[in-house]
């Protein structure tokens, strides 16, 4: 994908339909900005409802703790 956008005078940005559309991107949503290098990564930050069991089935047993940190 090459598609690109204006950075506008009041500081917003259109991100592209095409973009839009590949990553099913809502208006309203809401995104991260993360510094890399030179550039930056935009990142969806995911609702609440869409982490609900990401962590089923994991065991606390043999967790790295504290108490092996000197």
């Amino acid at each position: 994908m090459s598609d690109t956008a204006r950075l506008s005078e009041k500081f917003q940005i259109s991100i592209p339909k095409a973009v839009r559309t590949a990553h099913q991107w809502k208006a309203g949503q809401e995104f991260a900005f993360i510094p890399k290098g030179t550039g930056v990564l935009l990142v969806p930050v995911p609702m609440p409802a869409e982490l609900a069991g990401i962590a089923k089935g994991a065991k606390a047993a043999h967790y790295r703790d504290r108490k092996d940190r000197f």
